[in-house]
């Protein structure tokens, strides 16, 4: 692998991490908003047979939203700081930590949304951040192997 393309990988990494701390600030603050109106839409049909929240519902998920919202932009920071420093210099701790933390994630909320019945947040969040941020943690593997 080419300077050039580590350099390309090591990029897109960062601001697929940049993007991700976009949308836990969207959850945390606007969750409501038609931003999240498709996940929204299936949460209510998976848990309230399609009705709309009750007020009570309604404060119940919009303070869940937002610690989960916190919780995305702390971690997505944490990995943005990771892929700035220690990964940039190919330091190898760095390219397991992003894996573990990535999937470590990935499995215990697409299990825990499967079990739930909530599929819809696989397929919508946790499937698109998986693609965005291991296709460059698969292209940047070789620079991390000490071949």
């Amino acid at each position: 692998m080419t300077e050039k393309q580590f350099s390309f990988w090591q990029t897109w990494l960062t601001y697929a991490n940049v993007m991700t701390v976009g949308v836990g600030l969207l959850a945390a603050f606007a969750g409501n908003s038609f931003f999240f109106d498709l996940h929204n839409d299936y949460t209510r049909e998976v848990f309230f047979q399609g009705n709309d929240f009750s007020p009570e519902v309604l404060t119940l998920k919009n303070w869940l939203f937002g610690i989960i919202g916190g919780t995305i932009v702390g971690f997505h920071l944490l990995m943005i700081m990771i892929s700035e420093n220690a990964f940039k210099r190919k330091e190898p701790w760095a390219y397991k930590a992003l894996w573990m933390g990535l999937l470590s994630w990935f499995v215990i909320d697409s299990g825990l949304s499967t079990w739930y019945g909530a599929i819809h947040n696989v397929v919508i969040i946790n499937f698109v951040a998986l693609i965005l941020i291991g296709v460059p943690l698969i292209m940047t593997r070789r620079a991390f192997s000490g071949k």
